[in-house]
């Protein structure tokens, strides 16, 4: 099972980085931190390539606005040194919850348990 798990890494990307990103990973990249979600950011020695090795599944909305930043050079300064300030009324970042059980349902849904009668709406029926 060994050899078809690393050939199952090798070729594929959504479950993790593939054996080329940890080869080019480990020579030619700095660890510079970790986000909240155990996501581990690298930068090249000179500083112009930024990257990201997943903490499980590989979606792009797991990473929180700091790194997101950092990633796309919005800025140069690293998160984990200083952090964006947050206002009151921010809510915690989520991941892109579409397609689990927590995504959001609106009320009329015929995905909801109890789904809302609607009182604004008529079947036709022709005559």
């Amino acid at each position: 099972m060994g050899i078809l798990n690393t050939l199952f890494r090798a070729t594929t990307w959504w479950q993790g980085a593939t054996l080329n990103t940890l080869l080019y990973t480990r020579r030619k990249g700095a660890k510079v931190g970790e986000d909240e979600f155990g996501n581990t950011f690298f930068s090249a020695q000179d500083g112009k390539k930024r990257w990201v090795i997943y903490n499980g599944e590989v979606e792009a909305s797991r990473i929180g606005a700091n790194w997101h930043g950092w990633l796309h050079h919005t800025f140069d300064e690293l998160p984990s040194e200083v952090p964006l300030a947050h206002k009151p009324w921010e809510k915690p970042h989520l991941p892109n919850l579409t397609g689990t059980p927590s995504a959001y349902v609106p009320a009329g849904s015929l995905r909801r348990v109890d789904p809302a009668v609607r009182q604004d709406y008529e079947a036709w029926s022709p005559e």
